[in-house]
């Protein structure tokens, strides 16, 4: 009985000294350097972290010098409208994406500008006369504001334009399917095929607004009552230890409201990009799973001895488990 205890615990110790001395076996530096490209590739297209935006491979594009990258693209065109068009070779969409903005953005400044002089002619008017028959030009504010909508409108046109022409024959792109999700949450999910998702962020983002307006207007109302609380003579029936305790619990409901939405739009966008990305992987109906016993040496040649002798320092001893899915 002593010789098998004996026995097994020996075989156990040589399992644990071998996985211990010779770790840097099974895991090699090179297994968590994630390369997408030939090291000797040095075109603009690697998928690489090292250079996110390079205004040399955005010149190059738009000069159709070489391809230029979706978030390049995008990028450039946030900062200068029209950089898309131009890249996807759409040019008689320049003038409607300028002339759009240009004209929309022109008038709203003008109707706004007439609304604030015509306030503050009626807020002179007023100081010297109460009954004065000065009005403010309302009318002037409400045209002026769907004009800057409009214009706004125009400018997010022309980005997702420029994603929804940039290389159609590429299907599912996963560059595509993220900047959908940012210009318009869930279309990167209607641009997978999960349509099933669309209410689910939809409803999350709808609801955490909604939450958001309803506890902003809360925090409002008990910051007023806390501030007239303070003044001398007030009577009304909340009192200002109430108040600010109110106030400082709807305040903190909005922040989480604020941080909901935001949670829920980064992870539909998030969402869009992995799914797109694993929209060819397969799982397999045969999933299976195999353990044997091997030896893990430093090259990675299982159950081989390459040196003068079999030395723990070269090889070690092991379990190895293949999966199949």
């Amino acid at each position: 009985m002593m010789k098998n205890v004996l026995r097994y615990t020996a075989v156990v110790l040589i399992f644990i000294l071998g996985f211990s001395v010779c770790a840097s076996a099974q895991f090699k530096e090179e297994a968590f350097t994630q390369t997408y490209n030939e090291p000797d590739d040095t075109t603009s297209t690697n998928d690489t972290s090292d250079k996110m935006f390079s205004f040399k491979e955005l010149f190059g594009g738009v000069a159709h010098k070489r391809d230029l990258r979706i978030g390049t693209m995008f990028a450039g065109s946030v900062v200068m409208p029209g950089i898309s068009q131009i890249y996807n070779r759409d040019y008689w969409k320049l003038p409607v994406i300028y002339g759009g903005i240009g004209v929309c953005a022109g008038l709203g400044g003008h109707y706004l500008h007439q609304y604030n002089q015509s306030k503050k002619a009626y807020d002179a008017a007023f100081a010297l006369d109460p009954n004065t028959t000065l009005t403010i030009d309302y009318r002037a504010r409400t045209t002026g504001t769907i004009l800057m909508v409009g214009a706004g409108l125009v400018y997010w046109g022309s980005l997702m334009d420029g994603v929804v022409s940039y290389k159609k024959d590429i299907h599912p792109h996963p560059g595509r399917a993220t900047l959908y999700s940012i210009l318009l949450p869930g279309l990167g999910q209607a641009y997978n095929g999960e349509y099933w998702k669309i209410p689910i962020y939809w409803g999350c983002l709808i609801g955490s607004t909604h939450f958001y307006y309803t506890n902003r207007l809360n925090y409002q109302r008990f910051k007023r009552i806390y501030n007239e609380s303070s003044q001398e003579g007030y009577d009304g029936p909340v009192s200002q230890s109430t108040a600010q305790y109110y106030r400082d619990v709807y305040r903190r409901y909005r922040d989480y409201s604020v941080l909901a939405i935001v949670g829920f739009y980064l992870l539909q966008v998030i969402d869009a990009n992995v799914f797109a990305y694993m929209h060819d992987f397969e799982v397999s109906d045969d999933i299976s799973m195999r353990v044997e016993p091997a030896v893990i040496a430093p090259d990675n040649a299982y159950a081989m001895n390459t040196g003068s002798g079999f030395g723990i320092s070269d090889s070690a001893i092991g379990f190895r488990i293949g999966l199949r899915f």
